[in-house]
């Protein structure tokens, strides 16, 4: 075995192992535990959690197959094995929920987190790279000051866990399905997004806050769509590895520019000058 498979070999174990341990003692200890069992919560968030799981999983899928290439592996094996990283870590975080009687087993995020790794396990070994990228862009909500034990209380805790912020896209590079000769800008994608609007609870928008009911049954809850060109750092020329690198972790992000949005309760559609 080469020095560089051994070195990610151990040090994936271990990172893995480090994570799955400090995720426990800080997360899980301190809830009872209980048989494995399963919750449903599809019904959640208009689902913006699941697609968040999916996310997840693609990214982690995509810097798993770039260490598992990296180390030496065959193309077939660093597809399969690195793009299912993001896999093998989500599903160690549902066997914690599933035996925690504080929660339970998801199955939405299990199908989730198989279409996330799908993603990027199919493309790599359908193309040897990535075509259609998962993106986030975030905006801060109003909604977060209503309830900000659970929306977050700084823009950090907002972007992670206020879903009304949150838009998630698949970007698709035009000129990788054209023919080789086109003339069409390598960095040039067309993105269509997801996002919600109108949660402030998971579900029916009641929660309890010290013993007292609260009610904005009145705030609707509905989805959003949107459509707007986007850039694929990735495909910027550059001789800079430091750039490369930093362009391929910013390619999470969706670049933001004019697009328009198409409001799932007013059934409106309006154009956006920046579409974040």
């Amino acid at each position: 075995m080469s020095k560089r498979k051994k070195i990610t070999l151990i040090g994936n174990s271990a990172a893995y192992g480090a994570s799955m341990f400090g995720l426990y003692n800080l997360w899980y200890k301190d809830y009872p535990l209980t048989k494995f069992h399963f919750h449903n919560d599809n019904r959640d968030w208009n689902q913006m959690d699941k697609v968040g799981h999916a996310y997840s999983c693609y990214y982690e899928g995509v810097v798993g197959i770039d260490m598992l290439k990296w180390a030496g592996y065959s193309h077939r094996t660093a597809s399969i094995i690195g793009g299912s990283y993001g896999f093998f870590i989500q599903t160690g975080i549902e066997i914690f929920d599933g035996f925690s009687k504080e929660w339970g087993a998801s199955t939405g995020d299990i199908v989730a987190n198989t279409l996330g790794a799908g993603l990027v396990i199919g493309q790599s070994l359908l193309w040897d790279e990535q075509r259609v990228w998962m993106k986030l862009s975030f905006q801060p909500s109003q909604y977060a000051d209503i309830r900000p034990e659970l929306l977050g209380t700084s823009f950090m805790e907002n972007l992670f866990k206020d879903y009304n912020g949150q838009t998630y896209w698949l970007s698709g590079n035009i000129k990788s399905f054209l023919k080789e000769e086109s003339k069409f800008p390598s960095w040039l994608n067309i993105a269509v997004g997801y996002g919600i609007d109108g949660f402030v609870s998971a579900d029916d928008n009641l929660f309890m806050r010290d013993g007292v009911q609260f009610d904005y049954t009145h705030i609707p809850q509905g989805r959003q769509f949107y459509l707007a060109p986007d850039i694929d750092l990735t495909r910027i020329k550059t001789n800079s590895k430091a750039l490369r690198i930093s362009f391929k972790l910013l390619n999470c992000l969706k670049f933001p520019l004019p697009g328009v949005s198409f409001d799932g309760n007013s059934n409106k559609l309006d154009f956006n000058f920046i579409q974040f």
